[in-house]
């Protein structure tokens, strides 16, 4: 997976359903689900705020490729992902389309966890879906977890660390702001960070935190 050259990833011209396959190497099978996803993406962004209008002309790169990438850095052995403020499902739904067991997608708007099962559906995902705030739910160590748009990583820390242990993956998507996230979360956290820039957005980085802890004191 993600064989192609950067210059393929990055370029102005919306990228197609080929080139999204040409660079992620995801089968036909594969590649048909998330067409399905793509265009029940489109047909429901007429009725709900799913994601901003602007980004669904190159939704294959906006959305698709840019959660598609975390799949390489998925650890082998995970078993569990927990996706906060899912929204439309990126990443969240496209790991588990992906191959990715065990997903939970979470998000508090009924009308998108509406969304979500559909999605599901159309593209044969296994996920579970739950409409709830992230902060109602009881604690619970997963393998990964990852959130894309939900909030700064100062105020996204404190949602995700009911469902971090010590061996936990955190994937973060972010933008060109995310080393100055990095600085603001230090103030309250220990964390190991390895960025890895995107293959989506040519300004966007990956945070992979890992040995995420509340400081002492």
């Amino acid at each position: 997976m993600f064989g192609a050259a950067p210059w393929i990833l990055v370029g102005r011209a919306p990228l197609s359903p080929q080139g999204f396959a040409a660079a992620t190497a995801v089968s036909r099978e594969t590649l048909a689900r998330l067409e399905a996803y793509a265009a029940l993406l489109a047909q429901w962004s007429g009725r709900i705020n799913l994601v901003a209008a602007t980004t669904l002309d190159d939704a294959w790169r906006r959305h698709f490729l840019d959660s598609a990438q975390l799949r390489p850095l998925i650890p082998p052995g995970a078993a569990s992902l927990v996706d906060l403020g899912s929204g439309a499902g990126f990443p969240g739904l496209v790991m588990a389309i992906l191959g990715v067991p065990g997903v939970e997608l979470i998000e508090a708007d009924a009308r998108k966890c509406a969304f979500l099962r559909e999605a599901a559906r159309v593209a044969g995902a296994a996920v579970l879906i739950r409409n709830a705030r992230i902060e109602s739910l009881p604690p619970r160590i997963v393998d990964v977890v990852t959130a894309r748009g939900c909030a700064p990583l100062d105020r996204l820390l404190p949602l995700a660390e009911r469902f971090i242990g010590p061996d936990t993956l955190c994937l973060f998507p972010k933008g060109e702001r995310a080393g100055h996230e990095v600085k603001a979360a230090r103030r309250d956290w220990t964390m190991e960070v390895a960025e890895h820039r995107s293959q989506s957005d040519d300004r966007g980085v990956i945070l992979c935190l890992t040995r995420v802890a509340r400081c002492r004191g």
